[in-house]
């Protein structure tokens, strides 16, 4: 087991005095039998209401309505969290899910279908060319095997930027460019699942490195896939890695435009705000 320590700043500093309006809130690590929370503290100004519930993906969403108008908004969150996963590749995935293609079971097609269905449907010539090009499409292939070497060709094809601007970009412009930040790879991971028929979604978080260790840094994306037997199984394709305890998951959505850490908006003149972000995540020893 690990102790993980999660700083995460966000302020907005205004050059005049806004009206906040209400912000929501992903901050708060997914428990369950692989991760717990030991303590967490949130602290924001100016004043204000919080209300914490589950949306549709039992992502642990806050509603923050503020009661005055700032000049500044400050968004402070440390958690401690205790992960278990230890040994991610220790998993066993069901007889007839083993070997690519499958087809899931009728009771998991169900549910699973939104999963399935592309995000951009203008780019799937795009990406069908570049499977070929992997020799990932129309092979008999071990899943794991196929999931491996698509999250491999991501990584080293591809050039790491990091990208300040909102959203994420197309497969079809990552594919172009040939570079993109980690949640232009999950996407583009995400996509390319879909488009061979496997059940994927987008993941948010943090990610324990030496980097994240010595602060300044942001959150994180990745691509889980559902494998039967085994669950939604994590692929970082910026590491080229399966995730395990370094990975820490906040949000996972269908559509990776809808989790962002913080989400709202102001009424005030038309003003850019400055944004400052800070992420640190520290190993805690004893």
């Amino acid at each position: 087991m690990k102790r993980i320590k999660i700083q995460h700043l966000t302020e907005y500093l205004f050059s005049s005095t806004v009206t906040l309006q209400q912000h929501y809130l992903l901050l708060r690590p997914r428990e369950g039998h692989d991760l717990r929370i030991e303590s967490s503290i949130l602290n924001i100004t100016p004043a204000y209401q919080i209300k914490w519930y589950r949306d549709i993906f039992d992502n642990s969403l806050a509603a923050v309505t503020f009661l005055q108008s700032s000049n500044k908004l400050t968004i402070a969150s440390e958690v401690v969290i205790q992960h278990y996963e230890e040994a991610p590749l220790d998993f066993c995935i069901d007889d007839y899910a083993v070997n690519y293609p499958f087809a899931y079971a009728q009771t998991d097609w169900e549910d699973l279908a939104a999963f399935q269905q592309p995000m951009f449907a203008n780019d799937q010539h795009a990406i069908n060319h570049w499977l070929t090009k992997l020799g990932l499409k129309n092979v008999n292939i071990n899943t794991f095997e196929l999931l491996t070497r698509l999250n491999q060709a991501i990584n080293t094809q591809f050039r790491y930027q990091i990208r300040e601007e909102p959203g994420v970009q197309t497969p079809a412009t990552t594919l172009t460019k040939l570079s993109g930040s980690c949640r232009d790879y999950a996407t583009l991971f995400i996509e390319a699942c879909r488009h061979l028929g496997l059940a994927s979604r987008f993941v948010s978080g943090y990610l324990h490195a030496p980097a994240t260790e010595a602060g300044n840094a942001t959150t994180h994306a990745w691509a889980e896939v559902y494998l039967p037997g085994t669950g939604w199984k994590g692929f970082d394709p910026t590491a080229g890695k399966v995730t395990g305890t370094q990975h820490i998951a906040v949000a996972v959505s269908r559509n990776p435009e809808t989790i962002p850490p913080v989400s709202g908006s102001f009424i005030g003149p038309n003003i850019q705000p400055q944004l400052i972000v800070n992420v640190q995540v520290n190993l805690l020893t004893g």
